[in-house]
Protein backbone atom coordinates (compact mmCIF):
# COMPACT_ATOMS: atom_id res chain seq x y z
CA UNK A 1 0.00 0.00 0.00
CA UNK A 2 1.58 3.17 -0.75
CA UNK A 3 2.02 6.17 1.61
CA UNK A 4 -0.74 8.56 -0.12
CA UNK A 5 -3.70 5.47 0.56
CA UNK A 6 -1.69 4.56 4.15
CA UNK A 7 -2.23 8.65 4.75
CA UNK A 8 -5.96 8.58 3.23
CA UNK A 9 -7.18 5.65 4.77
CA UNK A 10 -6.29 6.32 8.44
CA UNK A 11 -7.74 10.00 8.33
CA UNK A 12 -11.45 8.84 8.65
CA UNK A 13 -14.77 11.34 9.18
CA UNK A 14 -13.78 13.12 12.61
CA UNK A 15 -15.19 11.81 15.49
CA UNK A 16 -14.74 13.89 18.59
CA UNK A 17 -14.08 11.32 21.83
CA UNK A 18 -13.48 12.95 25.09
CA UNK A 19 -11.66 10.47 27.26
CA UNK A 20 -10.59 12.30 30.90
CA UNK A 21 -7.40 14.26 31.11
CA UNK A 22 -6.85 13.75 27.23
CA UNK A 23 -9.06 16.31 25.82
CA UNK A 24 -7.01 19.27 24.09
CA UNK A 25 -9.77 22.38 24.12
CA UNK A 26 -6.95 24.45 22.06
CA UNK A 27 -7.93 22.02 18.74
CA UNK A 28 -11.45 21.92 18.83
CA UNK A 29 -13.62 23.54 16.70
CA UNK A 30 -17.11 25.60 18.15
CA UNK A 31 -19.15 22.80 17.49
CA UNK A 32 -16.77 20.43 19.20
CA UNK A 33 -16.36 22.53 21.84
CA UNK A 34 -20.04 22.71 22.63
CA UNK A 35 -20.32 18.78 22.44
CA UNK A 36 -17.81 18.96 25.36
CA UNK A 37 -19.21 21.49 27.08
CA UNK A 38 -22.76 19.41 27.00
CA UNK A 39 -20.49 16.22 27.75
CA UNK A 40 -19.17 17.52 31.50
CA UNK A 41 -23.38 18.58 32.20
CA UNK A 42 -22.53 22.31 31.01
CA UNK A 43 -24.45 24.99 28.73
CA UNK A 44 -23.07 25.28 25.21
CA UNK A 45 -22.55 28.93 25.04
CA UNK A 46 -19.27 27.76 27.67
CA UNK A 47 -17.51 27.49 24.04
CA UNK A 48 -17.45 30.92 23.12
CA UNK A 49 -16.52 31.81 26.33
CA UNK A 50 -13.21 29.28 26.52
CA UNK A 51 -12.38 29.99 22.73
CA UNK A 52 -11.97 33.30 22.96
CA UNK A 53 -9.86 32.98 26.04
CA UNK A 54 -7.72 30.35 24.17
CA UNK A 55 -7.18 32.09 21.09
CA UNK A 56 -8.20 35.83 21.14
CA UNK A 57 -6.93 36.59 24.95
CA UNK A 58 -4.05 33.70 24.52
CA UNK A 59 -4.59 32.60 27.84
CA UNK A 60 -4.17 28.65 28.87
CA UNK A 61 -4.81 28.42 32.52
CA UNK A 62 -8.02 27.66 33.19
CA UNK A 63 -7.58 29.52 36.21
CA UNK A 64 -7.69 32.79 34.58
CA UNK A 65 -10.82 32.54 32.96
CA UNK A 66 -12.71 34.71 35.46
CA UNK A 67 -15.82 34.28 34.10
CA UNK A 68 -16.18 30.77 34.39
CA UNK A 69 -17.34 29.35 38.03
CA UNK A 70 -14.09 28.36 39.99
CA UNK A 71 -16.14 24.80 39.94
CA UNK A 72 -15.81 24.60 35.83
CA UNK A 73 -12.49 26.09 36.21
CA UNK A 74 -11.46 22.99 38.49
CA UNK A 75 -13.28 20.61 36.43
CA UNK A 76 -11.47 21.77 33.48
CA UNK A 77 -8.30 21.23 34.80
CA UNK A 78 -9.09 17.70 36.18
CA UNK A 79 -10.65 16.46 32.71
CA UNK A 80 -8.54 18.27 29.85
CA UNK A 81 -5.66 20.35 29.17
CA UNK A 82 -4.77 23.45 26.44
CA UNK A 83 -1.21 22.10 25.21
CA UNK A 84 0.55 24.02 22.94
CA UNK A 85 3.88 22.80 21.01
CA UNK A 86 7.61 24.03 21.86
CA UNK A 87 9.63 26.47 20.33
CA UNK A 88 12.76 25.01 19.54
CA UNK A 89 14.02 27.63 17.35
CA UNK A 90 13.06 31.27 16.52
CA UNK A 91 14.82 32.78 13.37
CA UNK A 92 14.44 36.19 11.51
CA UNK A 93 15.94 36.33 8.30
CA UNK A 94 16.88 40.06 7.28
CA UNK A 95 13.83 40.90 5.01
CA UNK A 96 11.24 40.48 8.03
CA UNK A 97 10.44 37.19 7.37
CA UNK A 98 10.48 35.20 10.88
CA UNK A 99 10.62 31.55 11.05
CA UNK A 100 10.21 29.18 14.19
CA UNK A 101 11.15 25.78 14.52
CA UNK A 102 8.77 23.72 16.74
CA UNK A 103 8.78 20.43 18.62
CA UNK A 104 6.31 17.71 18.59
CA UNK A 105 5.63 15.79 21.90
CA UNK A 106 6.95 12.82 19.95
CA UNK A 107 10.31 14.87 19.24
CA UNK A 108 9.90 15.23 15.95
CA UNK A 109 10.33 19.18 14.36
CA UNK A 110 7.92 21.03 12.18
CA UNK A 111 8.10 24.57 10.65
CA UNK A 112 6.71 27.54 10.25
CA UNK A 113 7.21 30.64 8.75
CA UNK A 114 5.36 34.33 9.14
CA UNK A 115 5.54 36.75 5.88
CA UNK A 116 5.46 40.43 6.69
CA UNK A 117 4.41 42.49 3.38
CA UNK A 118 3.34 46.47 2.99
CA UNK A 119 -0.70 45.56 3.52
CA UNK A 120 -0.77 42.02 5.13
CA UNK A 121 0.86 39.30 7.32
CA UNK A 122 0.78 35.75 6.15
CA UNK A 123 1.46 32.54 8.42
CA UNK A 124 2.65 29.83 6.34
CA UNK A 125 1.40 26.70 8.38
CA UNK A 126 2.39 23.17 8.04
CA UNK A 127 0.23 19.84 8.09
CA UNK A 128 1.85 17.06 8.28
CA UNK A 129 5.33 15.48 9.90
CA UNK A 130 7.18 15.67 6.64
CA UNK A 131 5.24 14.74 3.24
CA UNK A 132 3.32 11.66 1.85
CA UNK A 133 3.89 13.29 -1.85
CA UNK A 134 7.59 12.89 -3.11
CA UNK A 135 7.80 16.06 -5.13
CA UNK A 136 11.39 16.38 -6.77
CA UNK A 137 11.87 19.73 -6.24
CA UNK A 138 11.09 20.51 -2.55
CA UNK A 139 13.20 19.79 0.71
CA UNK A 140 10.16 18.88 2.85
CA UNK A 141 9.41 15.88 0.46
CA UNK A 142 12.97 15.01 0.70
CA UNK A 143 13.01 14.41 4.37
CA UNK A 144 10.02 11.56 3.77
CA UNK A 145 6.83 11.52 5.84
CA UNK A 146 6.32 10.63 9.43
CA UNK A 147 2.63 11.16 10.80
CA UNK A 148 -0.46 13.67 10.32
CA UNK A 149 -0.40 16.50 12.76
CA UNK A 150 -3.67 16.76 14.75
CA UNK A 151 -5.97 19.61 14.62
CA UNK A 152 -4.43 21.22 18.13
CA UNK A 153 -0.93 20.43 16.46
CA UNK A 154 -1.87 22.67 13.29
CA UNK A 155 -3.94 25.82 15.24
CA UNK A 156 -1.06 26.01 17.72
CA UNK A 157 1.37 27.19 14.97
CA UNK A 158 -1.07 29.75 14.36
CA UNK A 159 -1.37 30.37 18.34
CA UNK A 160 1.86 30.90 19.01
CA UNK A 161 2.83 32.98 16.26
CA UNK A 162 -0.21 35.60 17.36
CA UNK A 163 1.69 35.47 20.50
CA UNK A 164 5.73 35.91 19.76
CA UNK A 165 4.23 38.26 17.12
CA UNK A 166 1.82 40.40 19.62
CA UNK A 167 5.35 40.50 21.84
CA UNK A 168 7.38 42.26 19.08
CA UNK A 169 5.52 45.59 19.26
CA UNK A 170 6.04 46.74 16.03
CA UNK A 171 3.78 47.85 13.59
CA UNK A 172 2.50 45.32 10.74
CA UNK A 173 3.41 42.74 12.25
CA UNK A 174 -0.10 40.85 12.68
CA UNK A 175 -1.42 37.62 10.86
CA UNK A 176 -4.10 38.28 8.17
CA UNK A 177 -3.94 35.78 6.37
CA UNK A 178 -2.93 31.97 6.08
CA UNK A 179 -1.82 29.43 3.93
CA UNK A 180 -1.59 26.09 4.29
CA UNK A 181 1.30 25.71 2.05
CA UNK A 182 3.68 24.74 4.76
CA UNK A 183 5.18 21.18 5.41
CA UNK A 184 2.62 18.39 3.83
CA UNK A 185 0.09 17.78 1.94
CA UNK A 186 -3.32 19.39 3.71
CA UNK A 187 -6.31 17.35 1.76
CA UNK A 188 -4.12 13.79 3.11
CA UNK A 189 -4.72 15.71 6.66
CA UNK A 190 -8.62 16.38 5.71
CA UNK A 191 -10.29 16.39 9.01
CA UNK A 192 -7.55 17.93 11.21
CA UNK A 193 -7.11 20.45 8.60
CA UNK A 194 -10.18 21.04 8.00
CA UNK A 195 -11.40 21.62 11.93
CA UNK A 196 -7.96 23.86 12.45
CA UNK A 197 -9.39 26.41 9.38
CA UNK A 198 -12.94 26.32 11.36
CA UNK A 199 -11.07 27.47 14.47
CA UNK A 200 -9.12 30.58 12.09
CA UNK A 201 -12.68 31.81 10.81
CA UNK A 202 -14.30 31.56 13.79
CA UNK A 203 -15.50 35.30 14.88
CA UNK A 204 -14.59 33.91 18.47
CA UNK A 205 -10.90 33.15 17.79
CA UNK A 206 -8.99 34.39 14.83
CA UNK A 207 -11.70 35.85 12.81
CA UNK A 208 -10.10 35.57 9.16
CA UNK A 209 -12.49 35.74 6.30
CA UNK A 210 -12.88 32.98 4.08
CA UNK A 211 -10.56 35.51 1.45
CA UNK A 212 -7.80 35.10 4.03
CA UNK A 213 -7.19 31.40 4.41
CA UNK A 214 -5.76 29.10 1.87
CA UNK A 215 -5.28 25.77 1.30
CA UNK A 216 -2.73 24.40 -0.93
CA UNK A 217 -2.87 21.00 -2.68
CA UNK A 218 -0.66 19.11 -5.27
CA UNK A 219 -3.66 17.42 -6.51
CA UNK A 220 -5.25 14.80 -4.26
CA UNK A 221 -8.51 15.03 -6.40
CA UNK A 222 -11.09 13.33 -3.86
CA UNK A 223 -9.87 15.35 -1.81
CA UNK A 224 -10.75 18.80 -3.98
CA UNK A 225 -14.12 17.79 -4.36
CA UNK A 226 -14.60 16.96 -0.45
CA UNK A 227 -12.82 20.28 0.13
CA UNK A 228 -15.90 21.99 -2.14
CA UNK A 229 -18.76 20.27 -0.38
CA UNK A 230 -17.29 21.46 3.21
CA UNK A 231 -16.11 25.17 2.98
CA UNK A 232 -16.27 28.45 0.73
CA UNK A 233 -12.27 29.18 0.68
CA UNK A 234 -9.07 30.02 -1.21
CA UNK A 235 -7.76 26.70 -3.34
CA UNK A 236 -4.50 26.80 -4.10
CA UNK A 237 -3.24 24.33 -6.42
CA UNK A 238 0.84 23.12 -7.15
CA UNK A 239 0.80 22.82 -11.08
CA UNK A 240 4.45 23.08 -11.76
CA UNK A 241 4.08 21.49 -15.17
CA UNK A 242 1.62 21.86 -18.38
CA UNK A 243 1.70 18.30 -19.50
CA UNK A 244 1.58 14.79 -18.15
CA UNK A 245 4.78 13.18 -18.50
CA UNK A 246 6.63 16.31 -16.85
CA UNK A 247 4.17 16.39 -14.16
CA UNK A 248 4.79 12.85 -13.49
CA UNK A 249 8.61 13.50 -12.71
CA UNK A 250 8.14 16.94 -10.99
CA UNK A 251 4.46 16.18 -8.58
CA UNK A 252 4.44 11.98 -8.76
CA UNK A 253 1.09 12.56 -7.68
CA UNK A 254 -0.23 13.00 -10.84
CA UNK A 255 0.08 9.60 -11.59
CA UNK A 256 -2.72 8.71 -9.61
CA UNK A 257 -4.59 12.27 -10.35
CA UNK A 258 -3.24 13.22 -13.92
CA UNK A 259 -3.79 16.67 -15.96
CA UNK A 260 -7.12 15.78 -17.29
CA UNK A 261 -9.11 14.89 -13.68
CA UNK A 262 -6.90 17.13 -11.87
CA UNK A 263 -8.80 19.91 -14.40
CA UNK A 264 -12.06 19.33 -14.19
CA UNK A 265 -12.11 18.81 -10.30
CA UNK A 266 -10.42 22.51 -10.56
CA UNK A 267 -13.55 23.65 -12.60
CA UNK A 268 -16.48 21.60 -9.97
CA UNK A 269 -14.53 23.29 -7.22
CA UNK A 270 -15.36 27.04 -8.61
CA UNK A 271 -18.60 25.48 -9.33
CA UNK A 272 -19.50 25.26 -6.19
CA UNK A 273 -18.26 28.26 -4.45
CA UNK A 274 -19.00 31.77 -4.93
CA UNK A 275 -18.94 33.58 -8.16
CA UNK A 276 -15.82 36.06 -7.09
CA UNK A 277 -14.19 32.53 -6.41
CA UNK A 278 -10.88 31.67 -8.78
CA UNK A 279 -8.28 29.43 -8.44
CA UNK A 280 -4.67 30.06 -7.49
CA UNK A 281 -2.13 27.84 -9.37
CA UNK A 282 1.31 28.03 -8.10
CA UNK A 283 4.50 27.06 -10.87
CA UNK A 284 8.10 26.86 -9.55
CA UNK A 285 10.18 27.64 -12.34
CA UNK A 286 13.40 25.74 -13.14
CA UNK A 287 15.49 26.68 -15.51
CA UNK A 288 15.52 24.39 -18.75
CA UNK A 289 12.48 22.06 -17.26
CA UNK A 290 9.39 23.85 -17.45
CA UNK A 291 10.38 27.95 -18.51
CA UNK A 292 10.26 27.50 -22.02
CA UNK A 293 7.96 29.81 -24.25
CA UNK A 294 5.97 26.88 -25.52
CA UNK A 295 5.26 25.79 -21.69
CA UNK A 296 3.89 29.23 -20.78
CA UNK A 297 1.45 28.46 -24.45
CA UNK A 298 0.83 24.98 -23.20
CA UNK A 299 -0.37 26.60 -19.59
CA UNK A 300 -2.62 29.07 -21.14
CA UNK A 301 -4.45 26.10 -23.45
CA UNK A 302 -4.65 23.83 -20.07
CA UNK A 303 -6.32 26.52 -17.67
CA UNK A 304 -8.69 28.06 -20.06
CA UNK A 305 -11.80 28.68 -18.68
CA UNK A 306 -10.62 28.68 -14.87
CA UNK A 307 -10.68 31.91 -13.20
CA UNK A 308 -7.23 32.11 -12.15
CA UNK A 309 -4.43 33.79 -10.35
CA UNK A 310 -1.08 32.18 -11.38
CA UNK A 311 1.68 32.21 -9.23
CA UNK A 312 5.17 31.95 -10.35
CA UNK A 313 7.41 31.11 -7.92
CA UNK A 314 11.63 31.19 -8.68
CA UNK A 315 12.87 28.12 -8.00
CA UNK A 316 14.79 28.22 -3.78
CA UNK A 317 17.57 25.75 -4.19
CA UNK A 318 18.38 23.26 -1.30
CA UNK A 319 21.83 20.56 -1.33
CA UNK A 320 21.22 18.07 -3.26
CA UNK A 321 18.14 19.06 -5.32
CA UNK A 322 19.71 18.97 -8.51
CA UNK A 323 18.02 21.83 -10.19
CA UNK A 324 18.89 25.37 -10.78
CA UNK A 325 16.67 28.63 -10.66
CA UNK A 326 15.24 30.13 -13.73
CA UNK A 327 16.76 33.31 -15.20
CA UNK A 328 15.41 35.96 -14.68
CA UNK A 329 15.11 36.84 -18.13
CA UNK A 330 12.95 33.20 -18.78
CA UNK A 331 10.53 34.45 -16.39
CA UNK A 332 9.75 37.70 -17.61
CA UNK A 333 9.41 36.24 -20.84
CA UNK A 334 7.26 33.30 -19.40
CA UNK A 335 4.86 36.20 -17.68
CA UNK A 336 4.69 38.21 -20.72
CA UNK A 337 3.31 35.38 -22.73
CA UNK A 338 0.67 34.70 -19.89
CA UNK A 339 -0.34 38.18 -19.20
CA UNK A 340 -0.76 38.86 -23.26
CA UNK A 341 -3.33 35.75 -22.84
CA UNK A 342 -4.91 38.19 -20.13
CA UNK A 343 -4.12 35.48 -17.28
CA UNK A 344 -3.78 37.42 -13.90
CA UNK A 345 0.19 36.69 -13.06
CA UNK A 346 2.54 37.66 -10.66
CA UNK A 347 6.06 36.68 -9.65
CA UNK A 348 6.80 36.02 -6.24
CA UNK A 349 9.61 37.60 -4.47
CA UNK A 350 11.43 35.61 -2.91
CA UNK A 351 11.56 35.74 1.18
CA UNK A 352 13.37 33.99 4.11
CA UNK A 353 15.93 32.27 1.88
CA UNK A 354 18.73 33.06 4.13
CA UNK A 355 17.25 31.40 7.08
CA UNK A 356 15.77 28.55 4.72
CA UNK A 357 12.29 29.91 4.91
CA UNK A 358 11.51 30.27 1.15
CA UNK A 359 9.10 28.16 -1.06
CA UNK A 360 10.13 24.60 -1.15
CA UNK A 361 12.84 24.70 1.97
CA UNK A 362 10.98 23.83 4.61
CA UNK A 363 12.35 20.44 6.43
CA UNK A 364 11.87 20.85 10.11
CA UNK A 365 13.97 17.38 11.47
CA UNK A 366 11.50 13.77 11.68
CA UNK A 367 11.76 10.45 12.00
CA UNK A 368 11.02 9.36 8.25
CA UNK A 369 9.03 6.26 8.09
CA UNK A 370 8.52 6.31 4.59
CA UNK A 371 12.19 5.62 3.94
CA UNK A 372 12.06 8.09 1.29
CA UNK A 373 15.73 9.60 2.12
CA UNK A 374 17.26 6.76 1.70
CA UNK A 375 16.39 7.06 -1.79
CA UNK A 376 18.04 10.71 -2.24
CA UNK A 377 20.96 9.81 -4.27
CA UNK A 378 18.94 8.00 -7.18
CA UNK A 379 18.96 9.47 -10.38
CA UNK A 380 16.27 11.96 -11.21
CA UNK A 381 14.43 13.48 -14.18
CA UNK A 382 16.20 16.87 -14.31
CA UNK A 383 19.55 16.25 -11.70
CA UNK A 384 22.04 15.17 -15.23
CA UNK A 385 21.44 19.06 -15.70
Amino acid sequence: MSVIQQTIESNPVQQVVFDNKTTNLLGLDRAALEAFFESIGEKKFRATQVMKWIHQMGVTDFQQMNNLSKDLRRQLSETSCIQNLHVAKDLISKDGTRKWLLQLHDGNNIETVFIPEDDRGTLCVSSQVGCALDCSFCSTGRQGFNRNLTAAEIISQVWLASQLLEEEKKPGRKITNVVMMGMGEPLLNFDNTITAVRIMMDDFAYGLSKRRVTVSTAGVVPAMERLGDTLDMRLAVSLHATNDELRNELVPVNKKYPLKELMAACRRFIDKQNTRSRITFEYVMLDGINDKPEHARELIRLLKGIPTLMNLIPFNPFEGSGYSTSSKKAVTRFREILHASGMTTVVRKTRGDDIDAACGQLAGKIEDKSRRHRRFEEPRFGMEK
